[in-house]
């Protein structure tokens, strides 16, 4: 792979000032940049990042310059005077708004029946360049002043407060108080016609939650509260003030991920910031979760940054701890730490338990390679997981002195893993660089085999793998967290004996903290299984178990078919973040099941039994008094009915379809009432969906008719689905990705997907090459892949393409995940098979 070379070795930024005219008709900006900075000794060229601009002149120092673009997005400024020192450069250029989603782009909407457009900017990981010339680094920080020459009777937003505004020649002149020292990436702005909510923090913040005039004004009150309150909590908890004097909040139509931290002006995905009184559960805890993420990164990540895209982890895997705290905070009638255990850490789990995936601390050479780094399994889920971990281990006290201590030394300044590690340590006294560079350098993560004969215990760790893999040596200083105080802190060596007296149930990782899996002997998982049976379990435990125990089935360490009597034992269960875990658990034996109907028909059956107790509990109506809890478990339940063919499910929710408008209808079980109309009854209405989602406003709506119309079981009406993701009229590409994820996860839609994407994939680069998603395709393609010959095909199709830096890794892991559920399935799915025939 090649090293691309750091720009900020060659040429320190200290400020821009950056003049753009925006020509949203003509599709076209002109900018002029003045940008001051010092050219270190031994250098005699100053060298920018520049990508697609055309410039037009350069000026050092007052002294025409010569320049010439380069490899690797360069621009090469020379002049015979040019000396080490301070210089002042002045470049004039322009360039093309495109609708690529990065750089500066177009976003659409309709409102009224007028069509209309903002423009707006994501500059994350290294897309400033082509908005402006710059250094486009992390560690280049400087100051900036921008001002935007836009149309006339707009809203302009910048990172900063307004200074002037004025009108010139009919055109509307914006200029922007001077940033503090921050990151190219963070630099942005949205124009166009919006509206807003406002309201100020106790210590006088001015919050604004901004949307288009198509959002409906209650949209904004929930996304408001939520970030009030969450800048106020973190003022707390870090002890340091919110970096600026205003925090604005917009929700775009039409944006790649799913937020992007922009200091002082975050945005947002419409469907994470917008809520209205149909707004689900689920949903509002999502936005909660994005908003209180976002506003992390404000202190961690803008205010003190990573060094290199290598420590993104440190922005991403902070910010992802930090928002379950405060939304636990916040909210706590929400049991969030739950949906910690059944999202964050099933997602890291199963990511890292495959051979070849990356560490969370991970070279970075070539900024194409960035985008691969956005594993949300590992440098966000398993991140938090190491955090918490952390956190745990030294104990709150110590670990909030030592974020204090971190914001303190290092304000408006760039930062490396173990900055953050000694300061925890000064808070702590405790060697925290030595226990967590070890984690965040090695990929995986260990099982620790538990063994109890009379009064000893025998603990064993090795790395964990499912599917194919190399041998492995390596170890962890794994905090134990047991039941039993007797037990050491710390397991540091391959193996260990220890002395306990007494039977008693013995646990490790107590409250699902640490990221390691526990693989007890037979009597002791029997004893946990009984004190589950006994309702002695915490919801957590009961989450951990489970997940672990499907996850040994996958890495050999268990059989598949003994994950059939475990899911007995949780009949019984009510908490709906263990209800999540249940049905993942039964989700797992279908892919054994493809070929045989008796074994499916006995699975659904048995779906459906296990479910039975809260479907007749819960029912399809809310009750007045019901908890969130049980308004969340509905839905779960209800889709386990559905699966188990529940004939009472399956008409009730035909019924409600045909009685009420989509809007009317429970956005708890919207998708799951369309999803069953479509796939027992009447396909027809697929088209009618697909056109009422291409006109709908409400992102919520227009998920949930994804999700239901991808349920189809017509090969004709797949098909149709499948080149609708290519029409932007009625798919935005922003939702591309998640109708492809849908659509090939389907068993009915597997293989039309699987072919439709090779037969398509000069689309996807042509339209997400330089995006985040584009690693997306084919990620979610091995995530669905359950045969030889597809494990071949997919292989042959992506291996030409491991030497595109932004898809390697990703292929790579594809190929060891698909091998390893064809071998997982080759070993245990005879004895799961047996086993559902017999019941």
């Amino acid at each position: 792979m090649q090293t691309v070379p750091h720009l900020i070795e060659r040429f320190i930024p200290k400020h821009y000032q950056l003049s753009l005219t925006l020509d949203r008709a003509d599709r076209h900006f002109a900018g002029i940049v003045t940008l001051s900075g010092t050219l270190p000794p031994g250098a005699d060229t100053i060298i920018l990042h520049s990508k697609e601009l055309v410039v037009e002149s350069v000026t050092l120092d007052g002294k025409a310059a010569d320049f010439a673009s380069s490899d690797n997005d360069e621009l090469h400024i020379t002049h015979r005077d040019l000396l080490p020192g301070k210089h002042i450069i002045v470049i004039a250029y322009s360039a093309t708004i495109t609708d690529a989603m990065h750089g500066l782009y177009s976003c659409y909407y309709e409102h009224n029946g007028v069509k209309k457009e903002l423009l707006a900017t994501q500059f994350e990981s290294h897309h400033a360049r082509e908005v402006f010339p710059c250094i486009d680094e992390p560690e280049a920080k400087a100051t900036f002043d921008v001002t935007l020459t836009t149309e006339p009777a707009i809203t302009v937003l910048g990172n900063m407060p307004i200074k002037t505004q004025t009108t010139e020649n009919e055109l509307l002149v914006t200029t922007f108080e001077t940033t503090p020292r921050m990151s190219t990436y963070l630099l942005a702005w949205v124009t166009g016609e919006l509206h807003r909510k406002t309201a100020t923090t106790n210590q006088g913040v001015e919050v604004n939650v901004w949307a288009t005039p198509a959002q409906a004004a209650s949209s904004l009150d929930f996304a408001l509260d939520i970030a009030v309150r969450s800048i106020e909590f973190y003022e707390e908890y870090f002890d340091t003030p919110y970096p600026l004097p205003k925090s604005d909040h917009v929700a775009l139509p039409d944006f790649s991920s799913g937020a992007m931290e922009n200091w002082g002006l975050v945005t947002y995905r419409e469907i994470a910031l917008l809520a209205d009184t149909h707004t689900s559960i689920g949903s509002r805890q999502y936005i909660a979760t994005v908003i209180a993420h976002e506003l992390a990164h404000q202190w961690f990540g803008n205010l003190v940054t990573m060094k290199w895209w290598n420590n993104l982890w440190l922005n991403e895997s902070f910010a992802t701890l930090m928002e379950y705290i405060a939304v636990e905070a916040l909210h706590p009638e929400w049991n969030i730490w739950l949906d910690f255990a059944t999202n964050e850490s099933i997602m890291a789990l199963r990511r890292d338990s495959i051979d070849g995936v990356q560490s969370v601390q991970t070279d970075v050479n070539h900024p194409d390679e960035i985008n691969s780094l956005f594993d949300g399994a590992i440098v966000y889920a398993k991140g938090a997981r190491l955090l918490r971990m952390l956190q745990h281990y030294v104990g709150d006290a110590a670990f909030q002195a030592g974020l204090k201590h971190y914001f303190n030394d290092f304000a408006y300044s760039n930062t490396e893993a173990d900055d953050l590690w000694q300061s925890i340590a000064r808070a702590s006294g405790k060697d925290i660089v030595a226990l967590m560079n070890t984690w965040i350098s090695q990929p995986g993560f260990p099982v620790v085999h538990v063994t109890q004969q009379n009064e000893t215990v025998s603990l064993s760790q090795e790395q964990f793998f499912v599917g194919p893999h190399q041998p492995s040596s390596a170890l962890w200083p794994i905090p134990l967290s047991s039941s039993d105080p007797a037990m050491p802190e710390l397991l540091t060596e391959k193996s260990i004996t220890a002395k306990r007296p007494g039977t008693s149930s013995l646990r490790f990782n107590v409250g699902d903290s640490a990221h390691f899996i526990t693989h007890y002997d037979e009597a002791q998982l029997a004893q946990l299984i009984s004190e589950l049976s006994l309702g002695l379990m915490s919801p957590v435990d009961r989450v951990q178990l489970l997940d672990e125990a499907t996850l040994l089935a996958r890495g050999g360490i268990m059989q598949t078919v003994q994950l059939i009597d475990l899911i007995k034992a949780y009949r019984d269960e009510t908490s709906e973040p263990v209800w999540t875990i249940i049905a993942i658990a039964l989700a797992e034996l279908r892919k054994f099941i493809e070929d045989d109907p008796l074994a499916e028909e006995k699975l659904r059956t048995f779906t459906a039994e296990i479910a039975s107790t809260q479907y007749a509990r819960l029912g399809w109506t809310q009750r007045p008094d019901e908890t969130e809890d049980d308004t969340k478990l509905r839905s779960t339940i209800i889709a386990m009915e559905l699966y188990g063919e529940n004939q009472d499910a399956i008409k009730t929710a035909q019924s409600m379809f045909a009685a009420s408008k989509l809007e009317d209808l429970d956005s708890e079980l919207r998708p799951l009432i369309i999803g069953a109309t479509v796939r027992y009854g009447d396909d027809n209405i697929v088209s009618e969906l697909l056109a009422r989602y291409g006109n709908s406003q409400s992102g919520e709506l227009r998920q949930d008719i994804c999700a239901g119309i991808t349920s189809t079981r017509q090969p004709d009406k797949i098909a149709e689905l499948l080149e609708t993701i290519k029409n932007p009229a009625i798919i935005r590409p922003q939702d591309a990705a998640l109708w492809f994820v849908y659509l090939i996860r389907s068993r009915e839609g597997r293989d039309q997907s699987w072919q439709w994407i090779r037969n398509n994939w000069q689309w996807v680069v042509d339209s997400f090459g330089g995006d985040k998603s584009y690693a997306d395709y084919p990620r979610y393609s091995a995530g669905a892949l359950t045969t030889r010959r597809q494990l071949q095909e997919y292989s042959g199709f992506f291996t030409p393409m491991k030497d595109v830096p932004a898809l390697s890794r990703v292929i790579a892991m594809g190929i060891s995940e698909i091998e390893g559920r064809v071998e997982l399935i080759e070993r245990d799915g005879p004895a799961v098979r047996d086993a559902l025939r017999s019941l």
